[in-house]
């Protein structure tokens, strides 16, 4: 009787022992607010579910998220830019692993009654040439730019890359911003202001999202590349961080028939269902480049 009860108390030892040590393992992640809302919230939530690792996340910016993922301090790191000659010192042990396809789009507060803008008068907004509503089409108001800090910002970055061709040009904003959470929330409360983000994360906002070109930035001209000003997102990872195991199972995770079925419902592309776009927004920032040059 003696010996079964140090059996029955062993095996409940390993069994709490078991169920400990799979709740145990915590991953950190840090980085931008829109790759945050893009997908990583909800891909957290179903990745805890069914391993029981819990994903921390932590916004402040790709540029935040990047350098914090250099020096082991966060497990990832979410970033809607690619890696910049400011990273070098993680050049061979970070890597940028695309998982999805995101878009830049131009937001306005809600009661602003312009509907569209150009590539060109996007570019003479935040060169300082247009500087009132009423040379869009709307109101006799002054314009009021709202931008990211910093030029490697994941925003600030690909708009100089893509609309410009000049990482280095300077912007004509009204008010610069930490990171999109409190530049989002600024457009919402300002009647006046105009300012570019993610439209993963705009589409959870209380403004207006304006057509480029005569596009809107919806889900299938994103994926067909109709709509111009896509890119990637990324999750940022280092091979010598000591999780690193667990962080490939959940980039697995990610590109799974249900990690991509959770980016769909958040009205994202998922990364290798469109990778022929890497292709075109090659050719669009060599593009870019020569219209810088001139």
């Amino acid at each position: 009787m003696e010996k079964i009860k140090i059996i029955r108390y062993f095996l409940l030892f390993i069994l709490l022992f078991h169920s400990i040590t799979c709740y145990s393992l915590m991953l950190n992640w840090a980085g931008c607010g829109i790759t945050k809302k893009a997908f990583m919230a909800e891909l957290a939530a179903a990745y805890e579910k069914k391993t029981n690792v819990k994903i921390n996340l932590e916004g402040g910016g790709a540029t935040k998220g990047i350098r914090k993922v250099i020096d082991r301090d966060v497990d990832m790191g979410g970033s809607c830019r690619f890696r910049i000659p400011e990273d070098n010192a993680s050049h061979g042990v970070i890597h940028f692993n695309p998982v999805a396809w995101d878009a830049l789009t131009v937001v306005a507060h809600k009661s602003n009654p312009v509907k569209s803008v150009t590539l060109d008068q996007l570019r003479d907004i935040y060169t300082g040439k247009i500087t009132n509503w009423s040379q869009l089409g709307g109101q006799n108001q002054p314009m009021e730019l709202l931008i990211r800090d910093g030029r490697i910002s994941g925003v600030g970055h690909t708009i100089r890359q893509v609309l410009f061709g000049d990482v280095n040009i300077e912007f004509k904003g009204s008010k610069s911003y930490k990171s999109s959470t409190p530049l989002e929330e600024a457009v919402e409360n300002n009647a006046n202001a105009i300012a570019m983000t993610g439209i993963s994360s705009a589409r959870k906002r209380d403004f207006n999202i304006l057509q480029l070109e005569g596009k809107v930035p919806s889900y299938e001209n994103i994926k067909r590349g109709k709509y111009l000003l896509y890119r990637p997102l990324y999750i940022v990872t280092n091979s010598k961080n000591e999780n690193y195991k667990e962080v490939k199972k959940f980039l697995k995770f990610a590109h799974s028939i249900e990690g991509k079925e959770i980016m769909r419902k958040n009205g994202v592309v998922p990364y290798l269902e469109a990778v022929w776009l890497a292709n075109k927004l090659r050719k669009q920032w060599e593009s870019s480049r020569k219209l810088g040059a001139r």
